[in-house]
C-alpha cells in the first residue's frame, strides 16, 4: 500500500469485494501501516552521505590501524588482539541495541539518537587512535610510562572506533526503512552502496598522500593529525547531512488513521465494519534477482506492513544463537562459508598495509621514527593504501560483470569464482612480493568484497523464495523462517571471522617471525572455502 500525493486515486484491487473503487488520497485508511510519502532524490542523497563518511574512516582505519600501533610500541605477538575486543562485544550487544533501537520512544525519533550517539563515539574513538600518541607525549615525561600510556589509548581508540562504526550501519538501514516507500527504499540503498565505495577510495586516497611534508603536515604537527583533520572533517559534515535529511516521527506519534467518518467500507458483501474478505488477495510476483545485498533486506520489513501480525518480540543472543542452532543444513553451510569467506578477506585487509611495508618495502615499524627504516616502512603503508584503493574500484566494477556472468554459472558458480580468484591471487602476492605484481593483484580483493556482500544474501533470497513456492504448492499457511533472522545470522558470521582472526593470526606471526603469513594464511582458507563451497553449498536455479 502507497501513500498518494494529495488529489491523486488509488484503486481497490477486485478482490477486496466487488468491482474496483478509486478512493482520494485522503480517504485512504484501512488496516495497516500506511507507507510513507515518495522522496526527492537530494533527500535520499543527503540521507546516504553518512555512508561515504562512514567508509571514509573506515578506509583510514584499515590503512593505518596496525602502523599506528606497532609504532607506539605494540608487541608483535599482541597487535592482533585489537580486532577481538569490539567484535566480541558486538556479538554480545548487537541483538540487544538493535532491540532498544526498535522501541526508543525519543521525540528525535527511533534511530536518529542512536545514529547520533555511535557518530560520537565514532568520532572519539578516531581521535584517541590517530591522536593518541601526540596526546600521551604532551601530558605524560617520563619515557616507559609514556610507551605504556601511549599504547593503551591507541587500543581503546581502535576498539571504541571500532564498535560504533559496525553498529551504525544498522540504524541508519533501518532509519532507511521507517521514512522511505517501497520504492525509495530500493533508490535509497543503490545511493548508499555507491557512496560506500566512493568513500571508501576516497578514504584510501587520502591516506596514500605523504602529508608529513606538506604545509598542513607541518602546521598540525605530523602526517596522523592531517589525516585526523580530513577524516573529523568528513565525518562531521556527513553526519550531520544525513541527521536532518529525512524527518522521522517518534514512536506512538505515527500517523494513526482518520476519524470513523472518513473509513469507507470496501465492497458491497462486506458483513461490518472492517470485514475481511473470503477471497485472498492475488499474490505478488516474486522480485527478480537483485544484485544489491541491501537490496533484498527490503523484505525484512515487509512484516511491519501486515495488519494482522503480532508486535515483535525483542532479539536476544539467546534467541539469535537458537536460531542459528536449529537453522536447515542449508542455511548453516551457507553461514558456514561465510565465515570462511570473511577470516580469508579480513586476515589480508587488516594486515594489508603492515605487509606493504614490512614485507614489498622492507621497512621497520619498530625504528626510530626519524630514520631510514621507519621513513621506508611509512612509504610502504602510503603505497599499500594505493592497493586498497583499487580494491575499492574494482569492487563497484566487479559488480557489473557479476551481472554478465549470472545467467552463464549462476549464484553458486559465482560464489566459487570470487573465494578461488581472491585465493589464488594472494597466494601469488605472497610468493612474488614486488611492488608492482602486488599492486596489479589488489584487483582480486574487491571481487572478493564484492561477493561477500552480494552473493550470500542473494542465495538466502533465492532458498526463501524456493520455500515458499513449496508451501504454496503443498497447501500450507504461509510462515517459516524470516529472512532477517537468516541476514542476522550472516551478520554475525563477520563479527565471528573477526575474532577468530584476533586470537589467533598475531599468535602465528610470532611463531612465524613475518608477516607474510597472513597473506598466505587468507589464500589458504579462501582456496578452502572453495572446496567447501563445491560440496555443500546448494545450488539454485
Amino acid at each position: 500500500m502507497t501513500l498518494l500525493a494529495d488529489g491523486e486515486l488509488c484503486q481497490v484491487p477486485d478482490g477486496a469485494g466487488g468491482k474496483g473503487q478509486y478512493l482520494g488520497s485522503g480517504e485512504w485508511a484501512v488496516f495497516g501501516a500506511v507507507e510513507p510519502p515518495r522522496r526527492t532524490r537530494g533527500r535520499l542523497l543527503m540521507h546516504s552521505t553518512v555512508m561515504f563518511g562512514r567508509e571514509f574512516c573506515y578506509a583510514v582505519e584499515a590503512a593505518f590501524v596496525t602502523p599506528v600501533l606497532l609504532s607506539v610500541g605494540l608487541p608483535r605477538s599482541l597487535y592482533s588482539l585489537v580486532w577481538l575486543l569490539s567484535p566480541t562485544l558486538g556479538f554480545v550487544l548487537q541483538p540487544v541495541i538493535g532491540s532498544s533501537s526498535d522501541h526508543c520512544t525519543s521525540p528525535w525519533g527511533r534511530r536518529r539518537p542512536y545514529i547520533l550517539a555511535l557518530g560520537a563515539m565514532m568520532l572519539v574513538g578516531l581521535a584517541l587512535f590517530l591522536n593518541g600518541d601526540a596526546m600521551v607525549s604532551a601530558i605524560v615525561t617520563e619515557r616507559s610510562r609514556r610507551s605504556t600510556w601511549a599504547i593503551v589509548v591507541v587500543m581503546c581508540g581502535v576498539v571504541l572506533f571500532d564498535f560504533a562504526a559496525d553498529f551504525i550501519d544498522g540504524p541508519v538501514k533501518a532509519y532507511l526503512f521507517d521514512v522511505c516507500s517501497h520504492q525509495d527504499k530500493e533508490r535509497g540503498l543503490h545511493y548508499h552502496a555507491l557512496l560506500t565505495g566512493l568513500g571508501g577510495a576516497c578514504g584510501y586516497l587520502v591516506g596514500a598522500m605523504d602529508w608529513g611534508h606538506s604545509a598542513l603536515g607541518v602546521l598540525l604537527g605530523s602526517e596522523y593529525q592531517v589525516i585526523f583533520f580530513f577524516s573529523a572533517l568528513t565525518w562531521g559534515l556527513f553526519l550531520s547531512l544525513h541527521l536532518f535529511s529525512i524527518p522521522e516521527t517518534a514512536l506512538g506519534q505515527a500517523a494513526a488513521p482518520g476519524p470513523p467518518d472518513t473509513l469507507l467500507l470496501l465492497g458491497n458483501q462486506s458483513s461490518g465494519y472492517g470485514a475481511v474478505p473470503k477471497e485472498p488477495l492475488p499474490e505478488p510476483e516474486l522480485r527478480a534477482r537483485s544484485f544489491s545485498a541491501l537490496g533484498e533486506a527490503n523484505s525484512v520489513t515487509s512484516s511491519a506492513k501486515q495488519p494482522n501480525k503480532e508486535v515483535q518480540k525483542r532479539m536476544t543472543l539467546k534467541s539469535l544463537v537458537l536460531v542459528m542452532i536449529n537453522m536447515p543444513g542449508h542455511y548453516r553451510s551457507l553461514c558456514v562459508c561465510h565465515l570462511l569467506g570473511w577470516t580469508a578477506f579480513l586476515c589480508n585487509m587488516l594486515f594489508f598495509t603492515d605487509f606493504m611495508g614490512q614485507i614489498v618495502y622492507k621497512g621497520n615499524p619498530y625504528a626510530e621514527h626519524n630514520s631510514t627504516a621507519y621513513s621506508t616502512y611509512e612509504r610502504g603503508v602510503e603505497v599499500g593504501c594505493w592497493g586498497l584503493c583499487i580494491n575499492a574500484v574494482s569492487s563497484a566494477l566487479y559488480s557489473y560483470v557479476q551481472r554478465l556472468l549470472l545467467p552463464y554459472i549462476g549464484l553458486k558458480g559465482l560464489y566459487f569464482v570470487g573465494y578461488f580468484v581472491f585465493g589464488l591471487g594472494t597466494s601469488l602476492i605472497g610468493l612474488f612480493p614486488n611492488i608492482m605484481a602486488t599492486l596489479t593483484l589488489c584487483s582480486v580483493f574487491g571481487v572478493m568484497s564484492s561477493t561477500l556482500y552480494t552473493i550470500p544474501f542473494n542465495l538466502i533470497s533465492e532458498y526463501h523464495k524456493e520455500e515458499q513456492a513449496q508451501r504454496k504448492m503443498s497447501g500450507e499457511e504461509e510462515g517459516g523462517r524470516g529472512t532477517g533472522v537468516d541476514c542476522a545470522a550472516l551478520t554475525c558470521m563477520v563479527q565471528l571471522a573477526q575474532i577468530v582472526v584476533g586470537a589467533g593470526l598475531g599468535a602465528l606471526v610470532n611463531m612465524v617471525g613475518s608477516v607474510i603469513v597472513v597473506v598466505l594464511s587468507a589464500s589458504t582458507v579462501s582456496l578452502f572455502g572453495c572446496l567447501f563451497i563445491a560440496l555443500f553449498i546448494r545450488h539454485v536455479d
